[in-house]
């Protein structure tokens, strides 16, 4: 196999910022009105992506400024009536399941490759208006954070370094609270409640759920689990706009967001897999101790999977359907059986196996210690 040559890595992050800047000047040198015109085109454009619409219809502005290849200095193009109305996806589409942003990239590179220079560079800009749109107006801005990699096996940092944390402050900052609904009095806002610690070592305090030591700090199970969805989204709205526009992974704001948020959704992602193992253990336990677990137990084993940035589940087998006493050492036993699967599984990245493992290692530990 050849090696990944660090050259070729270099050139192509020239290239995206090259682009990125090349599309950002000619945004700026359209007229007000006509940026205007863009913007809610490519609003247009990334809420259909981002709310699962089949179609999505869009229009090029009636004129652009651009630079002729007869001409050094940029002129005033005009695009007919005719040639600026476009529409990509289908409802058979959504059927077949192909997604929109797949059938928008599509018919934009298309566009894109018009030999009418207008249209190529109007539809340029409609790209660049939807991606920048994605990553400025439909995700809050967060905080500056710092993550580190929780060992040498990871490759996303996601453990907040501990000088991140800012010194407490007697007046508490809208970026350290959260107003609570319904609880502000007459004549004296609202109640700001502040986040703990912990939570302001990260991107967006208010979607933390769980602290250093894995305790929930959401008002419950459900809010926590509706906060994962939160973090999934905004990464899904990041991915979907380098999708549609590579070179917007050049964009600082981009950058920014991105390392934000990935950091926190591992972090949390993670928590919230080994909270609900606790939970799977108390279960066992409790169900063990009213002799409910004699006719049979499977374990479906939630982790989190920091490929595809979400919680999926390891089911097995630990004692077979029938009237069989339940013994811990089966629970043992049956985790030992599926480290052991888990430990060879080419389908996990180092850092899910080693994830998986330990969740295993907690159940294993917590039935080994009634098995005396």
């Amino acid at each position: 196999m050849s090696e990944t040559n660090p050259k070729q890595s270099v050139n192509l992050s020239e290239r995206l910022a090259q682009e990125y800047e090349r599309q950002q000047i000619l945004f700026s040198v359209q007229s007000p009105i006509i940026q205007r015109f863009l913007e809610v085109q490519g609003k247009q454009i990334a809420e259909a992506l981002m709310e699962g619409a089949s179609q999505v219809r869009f229009s090029l502005p009636d004129r652009v400024v651009y630079t002729l290849a007869s001409m050094e200095q940029p002129a005033l193009v005009t695009i007919p009536q005719n040639q600026r109305t476009y529409s990509a996806g289908s409802f058979m589409n959504r059927l077949r399941r192909v997604e929109l942003y797949k059938d928008l990239r599509h018919c934009l590179t298309e566009l894109e490759q018009s030999p009418d220079h207008a249209i190529s560079a109007a539809t340029g800009l409609i790209r660049h208006a939807a991606v920048m749109h994605m990553v400025y107006n439909m995700l809050p801005a967060g905080r500056s954070v710092s993550y580190k990699l929780a060992d040498e096996e990871e490759t996303i940092p996601s453990v907040p370094e501990e000088e991140g944390l800012e010194p407490e402050s007697a007046i508490t900052a809208s970026t350290d609270a959260i107003a609570e609904e319904g609880k502000s009095e007459e004549g004296r806002g609202e109640l700001l409640v502040p986040f703990v610690p912990y939570a302001r070592k990260f991107y967006l305090p208010q979607w933390v759920a769980f602290d250093e030591n894995g305790d929930l700090v959401a008002k419950s199970i459900e809010e926590a689990q509706a906060d994962i969805k939160s973090m999934q989204r905004f990464m899904e709205v990041l991915f979907r706009a380098v999708a549609l526009a590579p070179y917007i992974s050049a964009d600082k704001e981009y950058a920014k967001k991105r390392y934000g948020m990935l950091g926190q959704l591992v972090n949390q992602g993670r928590a919230l897999a080994i909270y609900q193992t606790r939970a799977i253990i108390a279960r066992i336990k409790e169900r063990a101790d009213s002799g409910n677990l004699n006719r049979g137990l499977s374990l479906s084993l939630p982790y989190f999977d920091d490929q595809e940035l979400r919680i999926d589940i390891s089911r097995f087998e630990v004692i077979p359907a029938g009237r069989i006493m339940f013994v811990p050492a089966f629970v043992v036993r049956a985790v030992q059986q599926e480290e052991v699967k888990v430990s060879q599984d080419t389908r996990y990245n180092p850092s899910t196996r080693k994830h998986l493992l330990h969740l295993l290692d907690l159940l294993e530990q917590a039935f080994e210690s009634t098995n005396l």
